[in-house]
């Protein structure tokens, strides 16, 4: 259902896919916008591995909001920062390409347990990520994208 990675040389493991997963902290989603666009937006993340899930937040409506609830597939990709090797100014890079479904976190107690874990990866300290969520919480919605198809490359940008 999924194509194949065209360069296959260039092909990472689904496991190293999901380290950039694990270890990202941000990354692009996009989604079937208004009039057949597709709309593409940078996002903060949080994967949880057990569950097979991407979680993110918006806000309550919006362009994001209403093109889940139009059509729910996704795609999702993030990509480290890369590395040079001595004596070349290329990087070397990795990226993941996530094809999913999303759909909006209902359950406000899980809800809940998903935006102090998305926030664990962001905020130094539970004090701040306390005071943050009594702030906002209420005007947030959780996302998630529950994962179909995982893989990832890694090339050489020259």
């Amino acid at each position: 259902m999924f194509r194949k990675i065209r360069r296959v040389k260039n092909e990472i493991s689904v496991e190293a896919a999901k380290e950039l997963l694990r270890n990202n902290k941000r990354g692009a989603l996009a989604v079937n916008g208004d009039n057949g666009y597709p709309y593409a937006i940078p996002i903060d993340f949080y994967y949880d591995e057990d569950e097979n899930r991407i979680y993110f937040h918006s806000a309550r409506r919006g362009h994001k909001i209403d093109s889940i609830k139009a059509d729910d597939k996704v795609c999702f990709t993030t990509w480290d920062d890369g590395y040079l090797v001595e004596g070349d100014w290329a990087y070397h890079v990795s990226s993941c390409v996530v094809f999913g479904r999303a759909s909006l976190v209902t359950d406000t107690d899980i809800a809940l347990e998903k935006i102090r874990k998305f926030a664990m990866k962001y905020y130094p300290t539970v004090e701040e990520i306390d005071a943050e969520i009594r702030k906002s919480f209420a005007a947030a919605q959780m996302v998630m994208i529950d994962i179909e198809h995982i893989s990832g490359k890694k090339v050489h940008e020259k």
